[in-house]
């Protein structure tokens, strides 16, 4: 079984993106894969802000990583960039910390326009980070998805194809899972 890791960037606990991460771990894990989430904003935010490399928490989401064979990065797109909160955590992760992973990097924007942040603002960092392989990207607009009152998540249906076609793509490039020797 392949184990993947989630990873919201969004501040907001009622983000598009963080309901898109969570759509997009229920798809995986229906697959069969196991699924983990991560939430960038439950992290402390003295800890991201000030570096603060020995916080349990922070020390926690590296161990998440680690473990994960892939990971999906969901981020909002704000200023023609990821965001903020992302950015701080990632720059808190070991130089190495995706060697040998598979990553898909997904976004949601008010516009398709913001597209190319991905492969501009976000693919290098991930490359720098030694991902074995960053997956063709993958925006989703603010209008092809829905949040309900309740939480429930509504994909409008002219993104279902390529978001499945994007995880496709994902779920074929992931390295085989690991065995301990």
């Amino acid at each position: 079984m392949t184990h993947l890791l989630t990873v919201s960037g969004s501040p907001s606990a009622t983000s598009r993106g963080n309901a898109l991460a969570h759509l997009v771990g229920a798809q995986l894990a229906a697959e069969g894969h196991q699924v983990d989430h991560l939430s960038v904003r439950d992290l402390p935010a003295e800890a991201l802000l000030h570096a603060d490399f020995g916080n349990a928490e922070i020390r926690a989401s590296q161990e998440a990583v680690d473990r994960a064979d892939g990971v999906v990065i969901v981020t909002p797109v704000y200023k023609a960039s990821f965001s903020g909160a992302l950015k701080a955590w990632l720059d808190l992760l070991p130089q190495t910390a995706l060697e040998g992973k598979t990553v898909l990097p997904l976004a949601t924007s008010g516009s398709l326009a913001h597209a190319l942040a991905l492969d501009y603002a976000l693919r290098p960092v991930l490359q720098a980070l030694g991902a074995r392989h960053v997956v063709q990207s993958h925006l989703v607009t603010d209008t092809q998805l829905t949040v309900g009152p309740d939480g429930s998540v509504r994909l409008h249906e002219s993104a279902v194809h390529r978001l499945d076609a994007t995880l496709d793509a994902f779920v074929d490039a992931l390295p085989y899972a690991r065995t301990t020797v």
